[in-house]
């Protein structure tokens, strides 16, 4: 087993093209390059390339990206064979704005999107004018706005959807609330100015952000984090084992062990 972990910086993004790629597909042996986010993504894979894999005959190649944009750039250019960071709506929205050869393949894990603050103890709490930070991306930022509503601090208008950004989407912010969208990665920095943040799961774990002061209900959610690949590997077989491998009981304990069920919880 070859399990080569890089965490990637924009500078060496491009020296990708060495491993794996679209080319390996024609050999059944070649390992598979995966892109994932750090956390959780690359330590749920980490476990499955350490106790999974090797039993299954698959060869991973892990690489940690730090953004939301290469991993997607890596598979659409044949780079890498799949990735591990995203949900449909933000692939949909990626999709839609830059179009790429990308295919969704099975969920795997959810993360809540919460609310962290460390003046208040509630949504309800903040005052009028107070500073909330959200994600710049925008299925991420629909997303938090709608968790925001959950919690009575916003009316979202009924046509807002995906891609209507903060002024356009709300139709009610009666304490007027200010709000500025910061990169995902931005977002629990954040947290010590401003007013509140909404930090997608990932960053949290990253950053150790606890006690949530809204946390987004798992229940019929869409935004499920899973595999992506190239419409070209979508059914190779090293890919179709690998889903399989990612909805296994196995991992499905591992996440629940792991993370004990609130910051990150197995896909339904």
């Amino acid at each position: 087993m070859r399990a080569r972990l890089a965490a990637v910086v924009a500078v060496s993004a491009f020296a990708l093209a060495a491993c794996g790629g679209s080319d390996a597909a024609e050999d059944p042996n070649a390992p598979i390059s995966v892109a994932v986010s750090p956390q959780p993504h690359g330590e749920i894979l980490e476990y499955v390339d350490r106790e999974l894999a090797p039993k299954a005959g698959i060869d991973l190649e892990i690489e940690k990206f730090d953004d939301y944009n290469r991993p997607n750039e890596a598979v659409a250019n044949g780079e890498i064979d799949a990735n591990y960071f995203q949900h449909i709506p933000y692939l949909d929205q990626y999709k839609s704005e830059r179009g790429g050869d990308l295919v969704w393949v099975e969920p795997v894990h959810l993360e809540p999107l919460a609310v962290y603050s460390k003046q208040f103890k509630s949504v309800q709490e903040l005052p009028n004018g107070a500073t909330v930070t959200l994600s710049n991306d925008p299925a991420n930022q629909f997303r938090g706005l709608k968790l925001l509503e959950t919690n009575g601090l916003v009316k979202l208008k009924p046509e807002a959807a995906v891609g209507t950004r903060l002024d356009a989407a709300i139709a009610e912010n009666p304490k007027n609330i200010q709000f500025k969208d910061l990169s995902p990665d931005q977002l629990p920095r954040s947290v010590d100015d401003a007013a509140a943040a909404v930090v997608n799961g990932n960053y949290a774990l990253k950053a150790n952000l606890e006690n949530p002061i809204a946390v987004e209900s798992a229940q019929d959610n869409p935004y499920a984090n899973g595999l992506v690949t190239s419409s070209k590997l979508v059914q190779d077989p090293r890919i179709k084992k690998l889903a399989e491998i990612l909805r296994s009981p196995e991992v499905k304990d591992y996440i629940n062990r792991t993370y004990g069920g609130v910051g990150v919880t197995p896909a339904s």
